[in-house]
């Protein structure tokens, strides 16, 4: 079994940043993708920012040149670094990757953490 755990949420004032980690455990083989979304009440889900096993990052118009996207192979960890926050950056943030444990590839969702920004 697989588990992806989030840390990092919180209430920020505009202006200010955040740093979001996750970290997956578990029957591990290898990671692929790994990314961040986000949802805010009332909104479809965003896609944030994503990166490949090669350190290939892809990013959403509204957050770039703002937020960073990282990972640490040997943590299994991706790193959601958000700067210059918005209240528009306002909502629910779930980690996920594209993990191969035993057997086929498979998507993994963190429990989300809540990112509140506000003055």
């Amino acid at each position: 079994q697989v588990q992806l755990v989030e840390s990092g949420g919180g209430l920020v004032q505009p202006g200010g940043s955040l740093r979001l980690s996750c970290a997956a455990s578990g029957s591990i083989f290898s990671i692929y993708t790994m990314g961040w979304f986000r949802q805010a009440p009332g909104k479809q889900r965003e896609l944030v920012a994503t990166i490949n096993s090669s350190g290939s990052t892809n990013y959403a118009d509204s957050v770039k040149g703002r937020f960073a996207i990282s990972r640490d192979k040997a943590k299994n960890a991706v790193y959601l670094q958000m700067d210059s926050l918005k209240p528009a950056d306002t909502a629910v943030y779930s980690c996920y990757a594209a993990i191969r444990g035993r057997g086929e590839i498979n998507t993994y969702w963190g429990q989300g953490t809540q990112v509140t920004v506000s003055s």
